[in-house]
């Protein structure tokens, strides 16, 4: 059951994280700071980390 539940925590937060632009996302972190990206997208810097980390994969 615990498993379960963490697994229902991890997909909310990851659909929570990608509900912005990509392309819009992808053109400013190349001009603008950590800051500056979780002022515009409203996200905190730990989610700007972790999309930057994500997209760096794909």
């Amino acid at each position: 059951m615990r498993t379960s539940g963490n697994r229902n925590a991890l997909s909310l937060s990851e659909q929570d994280i990608f509900q912005i632009d990509f392309h819009h996302f992808m053109n400013s972190e190349k001009e603008q700071s950590s800051m500056e990206l979780a002022q515009e997208f409203g996200l905190s810097l730990k989610d700007v980390k972790n999309l930057k980390e994500r997209l760096n994969r794909s």
